[in-house]
């Protein structure tokens, strides 16, 4: 059985998370991580005489598996394969596998390394075909594994990582994609950490570029050049050392400059100018624009991508939204860069996507391209908003995961879709011309540009004092009155000028909506809308064959997806593709890549329990049934065996009926009264022994006649249980021998339509019924706020009153 991709990564970080006792996890990731990366490249390279990777005899996975359970494991794995391997590889500060510090002494680490060797010889980490050309299982387990490591290191040790989300985000804007790139295209980071950032921008372009990064941690820089060679960038250059004090890569004595430079530099530094004069820099970083305050340098990190950026290049660089309204200095440094047009957009994130900080951060990009003709608007003070800075606050969009918040598909989609086009957008996004931003005086908060939040309810008095729903709230509904004209007149009456009653029932609001010719007409459509997407994609999911590309496949139907539903009433597009890329994680992904390693198979395999002891050792392996990946088996029974599980589904109802029936009669009859009183607990052989007790005694008749009754339930509901057992049985192996017998038609139609298709119907259709919902909810919450006038509420409570006195006057109770 090939191992699901999303179960592959998840059974990698549970082995590994489990053997980490009470290490750091910012520490423990290293062993794991050099793990993977040797078995990898031993799976790719070894034995190859032209491979970009060296791995020295004695230094493969292979050797460092025969090191199982030596008493000096530790010091062995250090000389035979990491020393060999680092040499050969420049990888320098590769941890220390002998550390008892960190893996325990004597029987303890040798244990550790033992197990934590053995998760790697699982058969599902087979590496030798692994990339299906341009999927990158690999790469992913890898990006996986970081991503847990980093929400597990907490606070300031997580910051090796930028969130995969927030990455795709800084490759797409920055336009690498639509660019003519070759070889020579060059993508640097400064502030590198494992080098994520640098290889989503690499993924983003059409060809191979030429990446650079700088990582002032050694350790990190260590994963970063393993992180390179694992995602197929061995030709990466990954230099260690503090950017600002002592940048690595140079012309001359002067900062070597790049096409797009990509960073997420710390969190204002405190000390970023340690090994550096910024009033005498030599590398020409601040002389123009001004330098930062001595205990802020986030400025010193732009500043630095300025001036390493060419004269045609972009960048994208995450900050702390301070930057954009900070005073002093960095006031000063802002409105120049402003003024040289540097800045063509900013786009404010979500608090608490950062590992390590829950501070909000934005995006800043910068564009050298059209910096002059943005510099003569800025100097004109032009109030042509084309001519000024795109800005964005995406703050809102975002899901929780776990103690962070997370951007969605849809979040980064539509991000770079109103980016990218410059999209004016209520509430989201706009451009903002120079006038208006020298009119606040170069400051770039975003809330004086956008106004994101949302508007609050309004309550409307005289609506409260004299009744009627008020015209303006029914009028905000106009999204629906446009797609149904008549529906308002169907559902509200005039009252008084600018105020309406309610024209059906409230129980009736419901029904009055869903079943209107206008709105049954609509959703019709909508209905349609979808099936002509179905039909249109189930014909090119078909095709899919052996060697397919799961994301090239997810990028091309996800978009079409996307753009089917663009411009469609009532629906957010966005909410539909965030339905099929959710999906696509949870379940199409992984039928994607069975499909793309072995064809259109639906094979089953027995699932296996391991019960071990607590010292890990196996005891024995329990058969826990059957099961295909790929065509689950309620599938093939709804197709093939609907009579069979419709008559099981009725046994199960008779069980539920009569298990219902028994646990009436049992409290019924178990008070102190009751026929069950003298029993410990209501079972076969209590009961039994009580009715033989008791038997021909006339004064016990009823109790007799209830626990005769009780034994003839019990009985049936066995037989029942028993004959249910016997059908799920011969169902089961049914379904089991019919996989044999399936055509590769027949699976196909069971994966795509039975499967995927149905899954995304029902969900789309959820998103309807949705949009129905709302309208049904909004229209009941007005009437019933508006119901009942202010004044006839006063009549109401006096009368109240008034019964409560004549009650406590009847009592004895008299009051003043």
């Amino acid at each position: 059985m090939a191992l699901k991709k999303s179960e592959l990564y998840s059974s990698l970080w549970q082995s590994c998370d489990a053997l980490r006792g009470g290490m750091d996890a910012s520490q423990y990731k290293d062993y794991v991580l050099v793990l993977l990366f040797i078995k990898y490249i031993s799976d790719k390279y070894a034995g190859q005489a032209y491979a970009p990777i060296a791995i020295p005899a004695g230094a493969s996975f292979k050797d460092l598996v025969a090191l199982k359970g030596k008493p000096d494991i530790g010091d062995q794995i250090n000389k035979k394969i990491i020393g060999p391997l680092g040499e050969a590889n420049k990888l320098a500060d590769l941890p220390d596998f002998d550390d008892s510090s960190k893996l325990g002494s004597g029987k303890e680490k040798v244990e550790r390394l033992t197990d934590l060797i053995a998760i790697f010889e699982n058969k599902a980490l087979d590496f030798s075909k692994n990339r299906a050309d341009g999927d990158d299982i690999l790469g992913d387990a890898y990006e996986y594994l970081m991503r847990h490591f980093a929400t597990e290191s907490g606070k300031s040790k997580g910051q090796f990582y930028t969130p995969a989300e927030v990455s795709r985000i800084m490759a797409q804007i920055l336009g690498i994609h639509a660019a003519d790139t070759s070889p020579a295209t060059t993508v640097y980071d400064p502030t590198c950490g494992s080098g994520s950032l640098l290889l989503k921008v690499a993924d983003e372009a059409r060809t191979p570029v030429s990446l650079y990064g700088q990582e002032k941690d050694a350790a990190t820089s260590g994963l970063a050049r393993m992180n390179m060679i694992l995602h197929n960038n061995p030709t990466a250059l990954i230099m260690q050392g503090n950017t600002l004090a002592d940048p690595k890569f140079k012309v001359g004595d002067l900062p070597k400059t790049f096409d797009y430079v990509v960073a997420n530099p710390p969190f204002s530094d405190k000390r970023w100018s340690t090994g550096l004069d910024p009033a005498n820099d030599p590398y020409e970083r601040f002389s123009a624009y001004g330098t930062p305050p001595a205990k802020q340098g986030d400025y010193a990190y732009l500043l630095h991508i300025i001036r390493s950026l060419r004269s045609t290049g972009r960048a994208a660089c995450i900050l702390p939204h301070g930057v954009l309204f900070r005073g002093n200095a960095e006031a000063d440094i802002r409105r120049n860069l402003l003024r040289k047009g540097l800045i063509a957009g900013i786009i404010g994130l979500p608090a608490n996507l950062f590992y390590g900080t829950g501070i909000p951060a934005c995006i800043i990009l910068i564009d050298k391209a059209g910096a002059e003709a943005r510099s003569r608007a800025a100097t004109a003070e032009s109030e042509d908003p084309a001519e000024g800075v795109f800005m964005l606050d995406a703050s809102k969009g975002f899901t929780k995961d776990g103690p962070k918040n997370r951007l969605r598909s849809m979040d980064i989609h539509k991000i770079v879709d109103a980016f990218s086009n410059k999209l004016d957008i209520p509430k989201y996004s706009r451009s903002v011309s120079f006038a208006e931003i020298a009119r606040n005086d170069y400051n770039l908060n975003l809330p004086r540009y956008i106004d994101s939040q949302q508007l609050e309810d309004q309550q409307d008095i005289e609506g409260h004092l004299r009744g009627g729903i008020p015209l303006a709230d029914v009028q905000a509904l106009q999204a629906y009155w446009t797609i149904c004209p008549n529906l308002q007149s169907t559902l509200f009456k005039d009252n008084r000028p600018g105020y309406l009653d309610l024209a059906v029932d409230k129980a009736a609001i419901k029904a009055s909506i869903y079943q209107h010719p206008e709105f049954a007409r609509f959703i019709a459509g909508m209905n349609q809308h979808f099936d002509s997407w179905r039909q249109r994609q189930a014909q090119v999911l078909r095709e899919l064959a052996a060697g397919c590309l799961p994301k090239t496949l997810i990028a091309e139907l996800s978009e079409d997806l996307l753009g089917h539903y663009l411009g469609k009433p009532l629906i957010n597009a966005y909410d539909v593709y965030q339905h099929l890329m959710d999906y696509w994680a949870e379940t199409m992904q992984d039928d994607a890549y069975l499909i793309a390693a072995d064809g259109w198979q639906a094979s089953t395999y027995r699932v296996l329990e391991e019960k071990k002891n607590k010292d890990g050792k196996l005891l024995k392996t329990v058969d826990k049934g059957w099961a295909c990946d790929l065509v689950p088996k309620p599938l093939v029974v709804a197709r093939y065996f609907a009579a069979e599980q419709a008559a099981i589904d009725q046994l199960a109802i008779e069980l539920e009926s009569l298990a219902a029936r028994l646990s009436e009669l049992e409290e019924e009859q178990g008070g102190e009264e009751g026929a069950f009183a003298e029993l410990d607990k209501v079972n076969k052989a209590n009961v039994s022994a009580r009715l033989k007790e008791i038997k021909g005694d006339p004064q016990a008749k009823d109790e007799v006649a209830v626990l005769s009754a009780w034994l003839k339930l019990a009985a049936e509901e066995a037989e029942l249980k028993k004959q249910l057992k016997t059908a799920e049985a011969a169902l089961d192996a049914q379904a089991y021998t019919h996989y044999p017998k399936l055509t590769e038609a027949e699976i196909k139609t069971l994966v795509v339509d039975d499967k995927w298709l149905a899954k995304l119907d029902a969900d789309i259709h959820g998103e309807m019924d949705r949009v129905s919902q709302a309208l049904t909810q909004r229209v009941k919450q007005l009437a019933d706020r508006y119901e009942t006038p202010l004044p006839r509420m006063v009549e109401r409570v006096t009368e109240l009153e008034d019964k409560v006195k004549d009650h406590l006057k009847k009592m004895g109770f008299a009051w003043t």
